[in-house]
């Protein structure tokens, strides 16, 4: 139950992301939002929305693999080779 529920919760960045794309894009062909003044205040609450979006399952997948130690913080100097 608890992994449906996180499953959900990472469905709506997702979808404010794709929102922010389709405002984006509708400020560039003229199809206006009736709540926005202009097109340009519409072109940036997009972007916002987008990076937001993005920010978020980003951060949720870099905190999810340094949870599960899969990325390096540092590398290891007996790691390295040099050729």
């Amino acid at each position: 139950m608890i992994r449906i529920i996180a499953l959900l919760l990472l469905f709506i960045p997702g979808i404010v992301t794709v929102f922010g794309i389709k405002m984006m894009r509708d400020s560039l062909f003229a199809d206006f939002y009736p709540i926005f003044i202009n097109p340009g205040i519409q072109f940036v609450v997009g972007l916002l929305f987008t990076i937001g979006g993005i920010a978020f399952l980003g951060g949720f997948v870099i905190y999810r693999d340094r949870k599960k130690e899969r990325t390096s913080k540092e590398v290891k100097p007996d790691k390295v080779k040099l050729h």
